[in-house]
């Protein structure tokens, strides 16, 4: 396995299959060893989820959309959020990512968990941000929220993603 730099994810984005597409400005979001993710929407949490031991006994959270206010910023106070993202990735199978959180948000007591892109997966992804600080925080629309990591396998994945989120929010 290794990691691609920001060199093979601009070629890889560039190309007639692009790895990600509905990027906000690449120059920008392209790192060192990632590229940026940036914020579309926040939901609120509004009911219990629950999963069993098979795919048949899961139940995702009810949620709603906390609307940007006219400058585009929403003010969210400490506890967890559904957050999607605006782009969209089109993983092929010798990839899979990883997604961090930017540093920034870890200083200001905000954290993001997200769960891992594997081979095939092709979607709008979403996470969970989550805020510690009891005085809350502000975001703005489009805000660059996690580095995403590719990391390519050494062999072809022999099956890509099929699960329930493939082609999620897309």
């Amino acid at each position: 396995m290794s990691l691609l730099d920001r060199d093979s994810i601009s070629k890889l984005i560039l190309s007639d299959s692009p790895l990600i597409t509905s990027f906000i400005d690449l120059e920008e979001q392209l790192q060192p060893n990632g590229i940026d993710l940036t914020l579309m929407e926040v939901r609120e949490l509004t009911s219990s989820g629950y999963i069993g031991k098979d795919s048949q006994q899961r139940l995702l959270s009810d949620n709603k959309i906390i609307a940007f206010d006219e400058h585009g910023w929403v003010r969210l106070y400490q506890g967890s959020y559904l957050i999607t993202f605006n782009e969209i990735c089109n993983l092929p199978l010798d990839l899979m990512a990883l997604g961090k959180p930017r540093s920034s948000l870890l200083r200001s007591g905000v954290t993001i968990n997200t769960a891992v892109w594997d081979a095939g997966y092709k979607g709008r992804s979403q996470s969970l941000l989550t805020i510690f600080n009891p005085n809350g925080f502000e975001i703005q629309q489009n805000a660059r929220l996690i580095q995403l990591i590719f990391v390519r396998l050494e062999n072809l994945a022999s099956i890509g993603y099929q699960g329930r989120f493939l082609n999620e929010n897309i």
